[in-house]
């Protein structure tokens, strides 16, 4: 276990560990809050389809039953007005 602080400052030294194959356990306060661990690689290249299917037969997830078909896409979102950035400013004056 380690604190954020701790981490920070020594950064370099946990991801060594890391690399070797270790577990880092992240705490804030005494409190565990994250697990640090070597990425696989079929993680970082896996499809979202992929990684759902490997999620589902780990017994992690239960996929949604049913015709409609799953749909991993996103969709762009348009706004009439003026732009957040504005308002943001406009708000802080």
């Amino acid at each position: 276990m380690v604190g954020i602080r701790e981490l920070k400052d020594h950064l370099t030294h946990y991801l060594s560990m890391i690399k070797k194959g270790e577990n880092v356990v992240v705490t804030d306060r005494g409190k565990p809050i994250a697990i640090l661990h070597s990425v696989d690689k079929t993680d970082v290249t896996a499809t979202p389809e992929e990684k759902l299917a490997s999620l589902t037969k780990r017994g992690i997830i239960r996929l949604p039953s049913g015709r409609k078909k799953l749909d991993l896409t996103t969709k762009a979102v348009t706004v009439k007005g003026k732009p957040l950035s504005e308002i943001v400013i406009e708000e802080r004056r």
